[in-house]
């Protein structure tokens, strides 16, 4: 019965269900886990820094354009470090997707081409990297723009004093409030990308 080409026929026919079924459940579900929480990931931190981006760039037009009054140098502070962090997301965004391709080649039919745990492991670590210096370099530039925002509320005239026309960066605006939040958005897609990671991480080292 050994030499019977009808069983072979019914593995090569039905191959993708019959090779899903013979990969350990501990690859299956890690390789499940990388895909899901991997588009997660990536589809949030990109439209969060997709907003973020709209706002900063405005936020640098607007800057240039009010270039010859004085301004306070905190804004321009934390518009760099909020310029670097979206980039760090861009670059966590990228990690993300790398994520779901390693979920994909778990599932490879060739074994030499599955990647190791090890390799799983330090892809990880680099994303746990990415994440926190992002997350670390958005920050300071809350602190910065924070700190303008509060300069600016402290010099402005207080009580009932009337509005005298001049240098309007003296003055706390809406669109201020727009910048901070779109650094907000950075900070938050940096915490997606993290947690993501360390659930992956937690779901690597439970198997």
């Amino acid at each position: 019965m050994y030499h019977s080409e009808a069983p072979a026929q019914a593995k090569i026919t039905g191959m993708t269900t019959d090779f899903d079924y013979t990969l350990p459940p501990a690859v299956r579900r890690i390789s499940g886990s990388f895909r899901l929480v991997g588009w997660i990931s990536f589809w949030t931190q990109v439209v969060l820094a997709a907003i973020s981006s709209l706002v900063l760039m405005f936020a640098l037009v607007n800057l240039g354009a009010r270039s010859g009054q004085s301004s306070n140098p905190g804004t321009g502070v934390g518009l760099l470090f909020a310029a670097l962090g979206l980039v760090a997301v861009y670059m966590s965004a990228f990690w993300a997707f790398r994520y779901t391709r390693l979920g994909r080649r778990l599932r490879s039919h060739d074994t030499t081409k599955r990647p190791s745990p090890k390799d799983a492991l330090q892809a990880l670590r680099l994303g746990t990297v990415i994440s926190m210096v992002g997350m670390l370099i958005t920050l300071f530039g809350s602190q910065a723009l924070i700190g303008s925002l509060l300069g600016k509320a402290l010099a402005q005239p207080q009580g009932g004093t009337v509005f005298v026309p001049g240098n309007i960066n003296q003055y706390v605006e809406a669109f201020d409030i727009f910048v901070v939040q779109a650094n907000t958005n950075t900070l938050l897609a940096h915490f997606v990308s993290l947690a993501a990671t360390l659930w992956l991480l937690r779901i690597v080292n439970r198997a």
